[in-house]
């Protein structure tokens, strides 16, 4: 279950990365594998580089729209927050 929250704790990092780095784009190993569990499967976080040519294992966010990206099933989608339905 992915929350408005923990996408956001990973986005502020990547600004900070980005902003540490000064680079074009910056591949980093994913700090969230232990702490956020649906990360556990990108060994690497991949900021500003191009959809193309990042490796599909990655995480990817654009900073430019401020979103992360997945690949699944064949194509690279948003990463959103999960809807929680629940009837009292």
């Amino acid at each position: 279950m992915v929350t408005k929250k923990e996408i956001e704790e990973i986005t502020d990092w990547c600004e900070k990365k980005k902003e540490e780095k000064q680079r074009v784009y910056v591949v980093e190993r994913n700090p969230f594998r232990e702490k956020i569990k649906w990360t556990w499967r990108f060994p690497l976080v991949e900021i500003d580089r191009p959809k193309e040519v990042a490796a599909k294992s990655s995480l990817v966010y654009d900073s430019t729209t401020k979103q992360l990206w997945q690949f699944l099933n064949g194509e690279w989608r948003r990463v959103e927050p999960s809807i929680e339905i629940r009837i009292d």
